[in-house]
């Protein structure tokens, strides 16, 4: 796994020496045209969230599929990514990502 070091202060170490940021892209199984781009530190634990309804601009259009996630070494780096996605240009991009999706 790819990453940088992290240091915690005293007693909040915890395994975790590399830490990763992501930004993903999730898609509505039954509401067609319908994609939600986020980042996150902990994907499994967000895609859960998002799945059990506990985040409220996902709640009412589960089921879920995670269609695409893209791992960075830093915070500022992936919101400037998850910001270029929710852009008009970077929009485009989204939608094919999620359209060749499909494919596989």
């Amino acid at each position: 796994m790819v990453g940088h070091l992290v240091f915690l202060p005293a007693g909040r170490q915890g395994s975790r020496k590399y830490m990763l940021y992501y930004v993903y892209i999730l898609k509505s199984i039954f509401k067609e045209n319908w994609s939600y781009v986020g980042s996150t530190d902990n994907l499994e634990r967000r895609f859960k969230e998002h799945s059990c309804g506990k985040v409220r601009s996902t709640k009412g259009m589960r089921p879920l599929k995670l269609v695409f996630s893209e791992s960075f070494k830093t915070r500022e780096l992936v919101l400037e990514r998850e910001k270029y996605l929710k852009s008009g240009i970077g929009r485009e991009e989204k939608n094919n990502i999620i359209n060749h999706s499909e494919i596989v």
